[in-house]
């Protein structure tokens, strides 16, 4: 990158990051988004999300700065108390990851279709005291008659580190074009842990039973209640772009998460 680029400077609301906007726009000046060369978030990986959602569609590069309590898709702060990070240094010598969300069409009980972008996972997840009753069909074919479980969640490699390894599925790769189909505390089959597969398979969650058995969609933070079937592609159209500091790439980051200690 060179030059100096035009900055959109975003913060979550919390102390630390206003007072971080304050400084860093006092120094470096603020941009609208949509005229802006890049977005710069300051908060935790639930504020990036969130610009992902509201910002992503305007094709900007996004670099995050951590002023939250988790940060996988931000970079470190890495100022000396009281200073600024060099951000322009940072920025030029930044890398891109390049992700491809999924889209997500859920069908209500109501008759409604909400339509929705999840750059993490696409989570069902049973409302009631009652486990859910799902069947899983992939690209038109039926794979799994009834899936009984709390829920299931389909995730991209850069969300495969966040519920989707909780839930202990596999974490995944940049770049390897496979998402990961994991099962929330599956009851039956007792034994399915979930599959991997390629990124344009497309998914479909169909509700057994879903008046006694209710269950919510979830497309990273936003929820859609009582659905009773939900669709789910990689978009083909839409990508972001997240910079990250060389040492602390998103690649590099997914790889360390498999050999903590």
């Amino acid at each position: 990158m060179t030059g100096s680029p035009r900055i959109a400077f975003l913060a979550s609301p919390a102390a630390d990051a206003q007072a971080a906007l304050a400084r860093f726009t006092g120094r470096h000046g603020q941009c609208p988004p949509d005229e802006a060369d890049i977005l710069c978030t300051l908060g935790g990986d639930g504020f990036m999300l969130q610009t992902l959602h509201r910002h992503g569609a305007l094709g900007k590069p996004v670099y995050g700065l951590k002023m939250g309590t988790v940060g996988f898709l931000m970079n470190h702060y890495q100022g000396r108390e009281g200073t600024l990070p060099d951000l322009m240094a940072r920025l030029e010598a930044a890398e891109p990851a390049v992700l491809r969300p999924l889209e997500m069409v859920a069908a209500t009980e109501s008759g409604a279709t909400v339509g929705s972008l999840a750059y993490n996972e696409v989570s069902l997840l049973r409302q009631t005291r009652q486990a859910a009753h799902v069947s899983v069909e992939l690209n038109g074919q039926v794979r799994l008659d009834e899936l009984v479980c709390d829920g299931v969640m389909l995730a991209t490699p850069a969300g495969s580190t966040a519920y989707n390894y909780s839930a202990h599925g596999p974490i995944l790769p940049l770049g390897c074009s496979v998402v990961a189909l994991t099962p929330i505390a599956a009851f039956r089959p007792r034994r399915w842990r979930g599959a991997l597969l390629k990124a344009d398979t497309v998914v479909r969650f169909r509700v057994l039973d879903p008046y006694k058995r209710p269950v919510s969609a979830t497309a990273d933070s936003h929820e859609v209640r009582d659905v009773v079937e939900v669709t789910i592609q990689e978009s083909r159209d839409r990508t972001v772009t997240l910079l990250f500091d060389p040492e602390h790439n998103l690649e590099e980051r997914i790889l360390s998460e498999q050999f903590e200690t």
